[in-house]
């Protein structure tokens, strides 16, 4: 898979993201969700939710873990996909022809 590929499916999920969704919730994570609802006090549940979206997003990056499976799936990382190229288009290495092993020392 590419870069386009990616982006591909990043726009297919964001149409698809509604502005509500439905999650069903398992005992720990009910109990987690009201003890942090009780907690920070939020003013909507969903707040506490977003923040943890968010918080899943930044930890991902700062470990490397978003970039393993960007590269596991689609051969890219997350510079790429923000920079809009990859590394080699970054840096012009695709624009040289391949090296022949075989005759490269040939005279």
């Amino acid at each position: 898979m590419s870069l386009e590929d990616l982006n591909d499916e990043i726009e297919q999920a964001y149409a698809n993201a509604d502005d509500e969704l439905a999650v069903s919730l398992d005992r720990e994570t009910k109990n987690e969700l009201a003890l942090l609802e009780t907690a920070l006090e939020p003013e909507e549940t969903d707040e506490l939710v977003r923040r943890a979206i968010h918080m899943l997003f930044q930890t991902s990056v700062e470990t490397g873990t978003l970039d393993f499976h960007l590269r596991s799936g689609f051969d890219v990382t997350y510079d790429e996909y923000l920079s809009g190229m990859t590394f080699d288009e970054m840096t012009g290495a695709d624009q040289y022809p391949s090296m022949d092993d075989e005759r490269r020392y040939q005279f």
